[in-house]
């Protein structure tokens, strides 16, 4: 690494550390806005999760985007603490005995296991109504949320992020192809990967024109960041990842390594980054922090 290359992705780190804590202290407060008729245990098991230690990849996501078009970063954190209030709903429900069945998360045990099954459930329930409220109620003006709510929708839902859950689990017991394998990463990964750039897009520069300049960086590195986390199931450990790692052979889960071999998987992954990296730079210097955050996800330990 050059000085130069070196001394950017220390100023990257920089912006990473600033706009995680931006996003933390409002999850911190959204959580405090809950009034005391939120039973005490299910508002300790959705703060449990929402604040456990984590990368904060897709909120980051949506602010590095809205600042690529222009857009103030501090306009979308609302949008951003939605993504997030998804994505970790979707982990919890991810951990549960009836689906990957896992004990560890984030370098603790998983809510159902820090709680019990049903508060799990309930908690993943509360913060995917408390995502579509934050839209609804802060993204302005009103036909920005409307849409907004409509894509983190359709990226949360049946045909994408809970369809891709569906098809992983019938894949473990039925098996699949390469086809499947790409379908299933697009939507259980892709898919709220891709729909965080677009919200920032949209948001930040309050408009539509520019969500195609960043969707091609989404779908890119949504799948790459996959394809990687695979190869870190097989090679990274269970330290390191901050949950168990090795279980996706033993489970029979369709992988990239599991189908195609770790030099194919990781050749795929540096050309969906190549791929990313191109997609956003005719948006100029704004862009470079999302060039950053592209090569991060190839070049990712965790």
């Amino acid at each position: 690494m050059t000085d130069d290359s070196d001394a950017r992705f220390q100023n990257f780190q920089t912006r990473w550390d600033l706009m995680r804590c931006m996003i933390d202290n409002n999850l911190t407060q959204y959580i405090g806005k809950l009034s005391e008729d939120c039973p005490a245990r299910l508002k300790e098991a959705i703060e449990y999760s929402l604040l456990a230690p984590g990368k904060r990849l897709r909120p980051l996501l949506v602010m590095l985007a809205a600042q690529a078009v222009g857009g103030d970063a501090k306009t979308v954190v609302p949008a951003a603490c939605a993504v997030e209030m998804i994505h970790c709903y979707s982990l919890i429900h991810d951990d549960l005995p009836a689906m990957d069945d896992d004990d560890l998360r984030r370098g603790r045990p998983t809510c159902h296991k820090k709680f019990d099954e049903a508060t799990a459930i309930l908690a993943g329930d509360a913060l995917q109504a408390m995502a579509f409220q934050i839209l609804a109620l802060e993204v302005r003006p009103g036909a920005c949320a409307a849409l907004a709510c409509g894509m983190l929708a359709a990226a949360a839902g049946p045909e994408m992020l809970v369809g891709g859950q569906m098809d992983d689990l019938l894949a473990e017991k039925n098996g699949g192809d390469a086809e499947m394998l790409k379908a299933i990463h697009k939507r259980k990964t892709g898919a709220m990967i891709e729909v965080s750039v677009q919200l920032g897009a949209l948001i930040g520069s309050g408009s539509t024109q520019r969500l195609d300049s960043v969707r091609q960086y989404g779908e890119s590195i949504g799948l790459a960041f996959q394809i990687v986390d695979d190869i870190l199931d097989v090679e990274s450990s269970s330290a390191a990842m901050g949950k168990k790692t090795g279980k996706d052979h033993g489970k029979g889960k369709l992988t990239y390594p599991g189908v195609f071999g770790l030099e194919v998987s990781r050749s795929r992954a540096k050309d969906l980054i190549d791929t990313a990296t191109e997609s956003v730079s005719g948006l100029g210097e704004a862009a470079q922090p999302l060039i950053d955050l592209a090569r991060f996800v190839l070049d990712r330990s965790h």
